[in-house]
């Protein structure tokens, strides 16, 4: 099978699925929702989908369509079929990651896409059509088209080397947690530094301290 990505398939873990029946529009929109994010995010995110316990955010494909307040105000829904199908695909990717060996707990959705392939003609029956306004005829038949769509979802871990610099970085932007890096342990110097400052106090105190002793001996 044929993918529209071209990424050495050795370090990534490919699935898709095709002739589905389902709006290529949902089946995109959740495709952006989970995209560049951990494999456990994803499956939270497609779990609060058909929860529906969170909406995700409709960027486009959006006319007609009510405003979230969890959202904060901005316009999304809960397109349960399609985040269904993509969680099956998703998991279908994830074998595939192990099948070749690569490290399950920290794969990332580096490409996820959702097509429109084909568009089936469908007509009503006989005696659904419906009459024109002229005094001449029938007026054309309605139809209702049956389109099929396709998704492809691949999973790498962050690390591989066929990735690109923006799918890295975009990795890291959707993954705050997996950027922040650990802070760095105290240098030798300054950790003497900081041993001569803390002895320096002790060593002033001792003299004083002495002096007084011999005055007040001598009183």
């Amino acid at each position: 099978m044929r993918y529209s990505i071209n990424i050495a398939s050795d370090q990534m873990g490919l699935a898709q699925g095709h002739d589905i029946d389902a709006s290529y529009k949902d089946l995109c929109v959740v495709c952006d929702a989970i995209r560049y994010l951990n494999t456990d995010n994803a499956m939270d995110v497609i779990a609060g989908i058909v929860a529906l316990e969170k909406p995700i955010l409709f960027h486009k494909f959006n006319k007609h369509m009510g405003s979230r307040s969890e959202l904060g105000g901005r316009k999304g829904a809960f397109p349960i079929k399609a985040a269904k199908i993509v969680r099956l695909i998703l998991l279908n990717a994830i074998a595939n990651s192990r099948s070749k060996g690569l490290d399950d707990t920290a794969l990332y959705v580096v490409h996820a896409s959702a097509n429109k392939t084909v568009i089936a003609r469908r007509m009503p029956s006989k005696g659904s059509a419906s009459w024109g306004r002229g005094m001449y005829g029938m007026s054309a038949r309605t139809h209702s088209d049956l389109e099929y769509a396709k998704v492809e979802i691949g999973l790498a871990n962050a690390d591989a080397s066929s990735l690109t610099e923006n799918m890295k970085r975009m990795i890291r932007v959707r993954n705050p947690k997996r950027a922040s890096k650990p802070k760095p342990a105290a240098s030798a110097p300054k950790q003497q530094k900081t041993q001569k400052a803390a002895k320096q106090p002790e060593a002033k105190v001792e003299p004083k301290a002495e002096a007084k002793a011999d005055a007040t001996a001598k009183k």
